[in-house]
């Protein structure tokens, strides 16, 4: 009997640990919280609550948004939390507002800001940017428009397989944060869709960006100051501006960029391919040990650029020089047509001139005719097949 009681107790107690275990991991549903998935009933506050919830959970949490398209304004999901385990689990898709005026004036549709171990799993993010594009185009008076989805000073961030929408602006934007991993994303937007970066990283470190697509109307992945051992690989980009880094010397005190690897790169009919630009204008900025590697470079219109006397609408740098270091930049195995005669472009700083540049196995070719390369101010080597013949 005491035997029988005991295995009793024992199996209550398994139970009881089984229930709490499911009870700590069950979803908080944002549909259950008030959302409407049919993309028409505002559900902000279900988000927030849902949010709220998990935050305030002190074991790990998952936030559960059905199928269906949940209509969504401006948002900020802040931390600190008290776990750091919180999974967005995305099965439908979230929509911003027709009227791109409801958050064209906030910096950012989808905010996370400190926070730790976010995951973001699966999901649709429609930015409902053309009318706002349209009102760009037109030359009219509009807003500058909202970022799609931004992390900013966070940590031990995971994106993956999320589809971003026609964001207003850029669509995933990566600021001062620390060990982010983005996999398997996706980015659709016009080629003449303005201002749109795919992914934009600055003042962060030890940034991942693996296994994407990105067709947007300017830079698929573009690299601000202050970035530090990035890695992106295997991405297919256009249309678009290619993958940037830079623009470099905005302000005249400014972190570098260094400890980049960018490769296994496809770019198809894009404004560029592999570019570093900067400000022609003082700066104590930088950006060295660069590594571009194994990209396929498919009717680029500048496959490979340095451009240090960069001046968007020829405001604020005419007659200056670029203070912003470039050194240790390594092109590798680079093949592929050039839109344009001249594939390789380096117009470096006079007062700082490009150092330690290294070609190694190039190839590009412009209507089956090796292209040309134009060199100003650049320093470096050339191993292997380098065609255009190397100008360094």
């Amino acid at each position: 009997m005491a035997n029988s009681t005991s295995l009793i107790v024992l199996s209550l107690a398994f139970v009881f640990m089984i229930n709490s275990a499911l009870a700590a991991k069950a979803p908080y549903n944002v549909a259950s919280l008030g959302g409407k998935g049919d993309g028409k009933t505002e559900s902000t506050k279900a988000f927030i609550s849902a949010w709220a919830k998990a935050c305030a959970s002190a074991e790990p949490a998952v936030i559960y948004v059905p199928r269906g398209r949940f209509l969504l304004h401006n948002v900020v999901f802040a931390g600190p939390c008290k776990n750091n385990a919180i999974t967005f689990r995305i099965a439908g898709t979230l929509v911003a507002p027709s009227d791109y005026r409801v958050i064209g004036n906030a910096d950012n549709w989808i905010s996370f800001e400190d926070v730790e171990g976010v995951t973001i799993s699966g999901g649709i993010l429609d930015g409902k940017g053309t009318d706002l594009w349209a009102c760009k185009a037109a030359g009219k008076s509009c807003p500058s428009g909202a970022t799609t989805l931004s992390f900013s000073n966070s940590k031990d961030i995971k994106v993956s397989g999320v589809i971003s929408l026609n964001s207003q602006m850029f669509h995933i934007v990566i600021n001062g944060c620390h060990n982010v991993k983005m996999q398997s994303v996706k980015v659709y937007a016009s080629g003449q869709s303005p201002n749109t970066d795919g992914i934009h990283v600055q003042m962060s470190s030890s940034v991942t960006i693996l296994n994407s697509k990105i067709a947007t109307g300017d830079d698929c992945v573009s690299i601000g100051p202050g970035t530090s051992d990035l890695w992106i690989e295997n991405i297919k980009c256009g249309p678009g501006h290619g993958i940037s880094i830079g623009s470099l010397g905005k302000d005249q005190e400014e972190a570098g960029v260094q400890n980049i690897t960018v490769k296994s790169i496809t770019f198809f009919n894009t404004q560029n391919g592999l570019r570093i630009k900067s400000w022609g204008r003082p700066s104590t900025g930088f950006a060295k040990d660069i590594l571009f590697q194994h990209a396929v470079m498919l009717n680029v219109q500048n496959p490979i650029v340095i451009d240090q006397n960069y001046c968007p609408d020829n405001k604020g740098c005419p007659g200056q020089v670029s203070g912003v270091k470039i050194s240790d930049v390594t092109y590798q195995d680079i093949h592929g047509t050039s839109a344009t005669e001249v594939a390789v472009k380096f117009d470096c700083s006079s007062k700082y001139p490009c150092s330690n540049i290294k070609m190694e196995d190039v190839k590009l070719t412009y209507k089956n005719q090796v292209a040309e390369a134009s060199c100003s101010h650049a320093a470096g080597t050339s191993q292997g097949t380098v065609q255009p013949t190397s100008c360094l």
